[in-house]
């Protein structure tokens, strides 16, 4: 069976080669280099102990030290599956998500035909270049000169000139010997319907020639002289060759420079990739005008698995950001990520490098902002959550962003980042008098509070373990209250890492089904830590949770649960300030710093374990309360004469 021209290419793009062998082998994580493709195991085609099979993944050849066994990811199928090429192939398609083509058996004239038409284009190449030598091209010439475009960059990059000539190019070819038929379907002609003859496609316009991965050139880029041209730039139309949205401008190159740890930048247009290349960022592609297509966000992750994308610091470059955003999720994984360097206002990265240098490049790109920062970005920025509603509202955007996300694993992630941006919004910054100004609120205060108090916290909660596993189990089991406690989860301090990890991955998870939910949150690792939670002597008797269960008295218990884990980590806090205050105050001070003291001492215990009926006991007077009371006072008079 003969394959249609491209198949393979756009198979090999599709496919990484340490994916495929990766099934096969177990990687030697301090011999790889998985960042630069460079990854190393010991030989799948014979005996070994050490790691002497290589893979480079940037290329997609292997290579095999010790029996020198060699090829790409068509030749390893065949060998470790024991299958022929077309087998192969197939299977590779089938994991790439590629329809095999039906059977062709015009394939050979077909990929015959794509080979006389890239000699039509290059012969093009040619022309034009040498017509940025003429007369004509003068004011060309001084416009590239302008832009700081170098000889040796317009070499490199084959810049040419196309004259303002209705059949320049047309009649150059045709009497070199190139059909007519070649120029016209090349895209380099255009032939009107009403038959008339064919006139060139680009006219008045710098050429920028654009080269498929395997060097051959597919079509051109045309920047035009007039002002008032219906179209600045302008690429050739589809051809068997050009198709726009599967190809990158200086695609090759780039994929060379990646592979030497050059970062790949993707830009928005011809010149910002020139421009780039010539101050030494060298992994510069284009997606030629368009937005990124997901076929050439396929491309660039075959070139690097974290690419950053440099837009335009203008309304335009933000748009296509965020719609890049929506297009990325899906396809996210752990070795697939964008990174976004977004261009001071109203610049693009050729004007950042001419204002500002290489250096001011650097320094954009050194603070390129993970794709994550930005989908909170679009969700959050210019809005104000003043209500329920709005709230609700972003919750819900947040949910249905990360459920696009197909990797479990970083789906969960992804969730926990956004649940700690949704945590930090809404937790506005506090001030207090004295020494505790600009603590942040719950959260970030154990990191403001002196080391000794945080240890004391963390063993002086009675019962805080208990009702946060009784808060977690009971969310477990009903999970559609998730949503009616969505603020008071998210506020809630859970001080054992196992009950923080499961609450972060309850307010992430969209998954309402019980018996669904158990099963991701095992999947997340988190089985072990729910199992531990539930097997609490206190929970098993709890009647809501066993049998068929009650979600009215769940809620109930719920509000009540969440109510003192506020009201008693308020307190603390109050405690926290009336101690620190007490440290550093005169004798005069010391009475109403000890009645604070003495009010959050009754107001913690009436918090954690309220009685029914009046009394002092109602208040948390109690020979416990006033134990503890004593006690911290003591240890603010010894912290007093210490100083």
């Amino acid at each position: 069976m003969s394959l249609p021209p491209g198949f393979l290419d756009e198979l090999r793009a599709r496919t990484s080669l340490s994916q495929v062998v990766g099934r096969k082998v177990i990687w030697d994580n301090r011999k790889s280099n998985q960042a630069k493709g460079d990854m190393w195991a010991p030989c799948p085609f014979h005996q070994e102990k050490t790691a002497s099979f290589h893979v480079d993944d940037r290329k997609g050849f292997y290579y095999c030290f010790g029996c020198h066994a060699k090829g790409n990811a068509f030749t390893f199928v065949q060998e470790t599956e024991n299958v022929g090429f077309m087998e192969a192939v197939e299977i590779l398609a089938r994991e790439a998500g590629m329809q095999m083509p039906a059977r062709d058996p015009r394939a050979q004239e077909k990929a015959d035909h794509a080979s006389q038409l890239a000699k039509a284009t290059e012969a093009a190449v040619a022309h034009y270049r040498l017509q940025l030598k003429t007369a004509a091209a003068s004011e060309a010439r001084a416009y590239l000169e302008r832009r700081g475009l170098t000889q040796a960059t317009l070499e490199r990059f084959e810049i040419g000139f196309a004259p303002a000539q209705r059949q320049g190019a047309f009649t150059a070819l045709t009497g070199k010997g190139v059909p007519a038929d070649h120029v016209i379907e090349a895209g380099i002609a255009t032939r009107p319907d009403d038959g008339g003859a064919p006139y060139d496609a680009f006219r008045d316009r710098i050429t920028f020639p654009i080269r498929d991965p395997r060097g051959r050139c597919i079509g051109f880029g045309g920047r035009a002289m007039d002002p008032n041209a219906r179209a600045k730039y302008l690429n050739s139309r589809e051809t068997p060759l050009f198709d726009k949205g599967r190809a990158l401008y200086n695609h090759a190159p780039a994929r060379e420079a990646a592979g030497k740890s050059q970062p790949l930048i993707v830009a928005e247009g011809y010149m910002d990739v020139i421009a780039l290349v010539q101050a030494g960022f060298e992994a510069a592609v284009a997606p030629l005008g368009t937005a990124i297509t997901e076929d050439q966000l396929q491309l660039l992750w075959r070139i690097a698995p974290e690419p950053i994308i440099a837009l335009d610091g203008d309304k335009a470059g933000l748009r296509a950001a965020m719609r890049l955003i929506d297009l990325a999720l899906p396809h996210l994984g752990p070795d697939r990520s964008l990174r976004f360097c977004i261009m001071p206002e109203g610049q693009d990265p050729d004007e950042l490098i001419k204002a500002k240098g290489a250096k001011a490049m650097q320094d954009a790109l050194d603070a390129a902002e993970p794709l994550v920062n930005l989908l909170w970005r679009r969700e959050t920025e210019g809005q104000v959550f003043d209500t329920p509603e709005r709230r609700a509202g972003l919750d819900r955007r947040l949910r249905q962003a990360v459920g696009r996300i197909n990797d479990p694993s970083l789906k969960r992630h992804y969730g926990e980042a956004l649940a700690e941006m949704r945590r930090t919004l809404f937790r506005p910054a506090r001030g207090t008098q004295g020494r505790n100004t600009g603590w942040r609120g719950r959260g970030f205060a154990e990191a403001a509070m002196p080391l000794a108090y945080t240890r004391a916290l963390a063993t002086t909660l009675d019962g805080e373990g208990l009702r946060v596993s009784l808060i977690l189990a009971t969310l477990c089991r009903f999970p559609d209250l998730i949503d009616q406690f969505e603020d008071r989860l998210e506020r809630m301090l859970a001080r054992n890492e196992g009950q923080a990890r499961l609450a972060n991955f309850l307010l992430a998870t969209p998954q309402r089904d019980a018996e669904a939910l158990r099963a991701e949150i095992s999947s997340a690792g988190l089985g072990e830590t729910l199992e531990s939670i539930e097997a609490t002597g206190h929970l098993r008797i709890a009647p809501f949770l066993s049998g068929t269960g009650d979600i009215e008295k769940a809620a109930t218990c719920l509000a009540e649960e969440f109510a003192k884990h506020a009201a008693a980590h308020a307190i603390e806090e109050e405690m926290a300030e009336a101690l620190e205050d007490l440290g550093h105050v005169t004798d005069e001070e010391d009475a109403t710093l000890a009645f604070r003291l003495n009010q959050a001492v009754r107001s913690k215990h009436a918090a954690l374990s309220p009685r029914e009926g009046g009394g002092a006991e109602q208040f948390g007077d109690t020979e416990e309360a006033r134990a503890a009371f004593h006690e911290l006072l003591n240890s603010a008079g010894r912290a007093k004469k210490s100083r």
